[in-house]
């Protein structure tokens, strides 16, 4: 089976389970290739599908391949809308190349990036990832919210958690993502920040939305 065909089918399973459409003319309208009974077949072998005459349904493996594809495809559809500014509609035909390609850790680093988002940008849900599941169990001490900090503290941006593009755009552009080195200079009346050289004010619901190591934390953590 070529693995390419395999995803391209699945991923259109995924999406006729979300509209409840599981006919096997859906999933022909969704596919760019043939979908055959010798494909069908094959999957059905490999215990990713079952077919139940003109219905074709996931298994419990095939969700679990199909959550990647799409993962990785609304993933891609996110970053290059949010961070490379991509139109919608041809950030879709670049992210159906992605789909094929992102490795597991690279798809996992996207999503970080972008604060583990809910939705792509057509308001479909995104499945999640380990990293997101990681990302709301993360120990107090060692990941927090920016405005759990003290003024004179300093940290490094763990990730940003926002539904906002605008949001997310404008933080980037500050260079405020992964790895960023943050000051907090004050927090009443309003929060005060330093990002490398550039000082800014920003409101409370900005600051909650970005997760960060405390210096002294990430270093316990370390030799944990």
């Amino acid at each position: 089976m070529d693995s390419r065909e395999v995803e391209e089918i699945l991923e259109a399973l995924w999406i006729g389970n979300e509209r409840k459409e599981y006919s096997l003319d859906a999933v022909r309208k969704r596919c760019h290739g043939p979908v055959n009974d010798e494909l069908l077949g094959s999957l059905e072998k490999a215990d990713l599908i079952a077919r139940d005459g003109e219905m074709i349904l996931l298994t419990r493996q095939g969700k679990e391949s199909a959550a990647a594809v799409v993962r990785r495809h609304r993933l891609a559809e996110r970053l290059l809308t949010d961070v490379l500014r991509m139109p919608v509609h041809q950030a879709e035909a670049n992210a159906c190349e992605f789909e094929h390609s992102l490795a597991p850790a690279v798809t996992e680093s996207i999503c970080t990036l972008l604060g583990h988002p809910r939705e792509c940008p057509h308001g479909s849900l995104i499945p999640e990832g380990e990293c997101c599941a990681e990302a709301r169990n993360i120990v107090e001490n060692v990941v927090v919210s920016l405005d759990k900090l003290d003024a004179g503290e300093r940290a490094r941006v763990a990730y940003v958690r926002t539904k906002s593009h605008p949001r997310l755009h404008k933080l980037l552009s500050f260079g405020i993502g992964p790895g960023s080195k943050l000051t907090v200079h004050q927090k009443f009346p309003s929060y005060v920040i330093s990002c490398e050289q550039t000082e800014l004010a920003l409101e409370k619901n900005v600051i909650e939305d970005i997760f960060v190591w405390r210096e002294d934390s990430r270093r316990r953590g370390a030799h944990a």
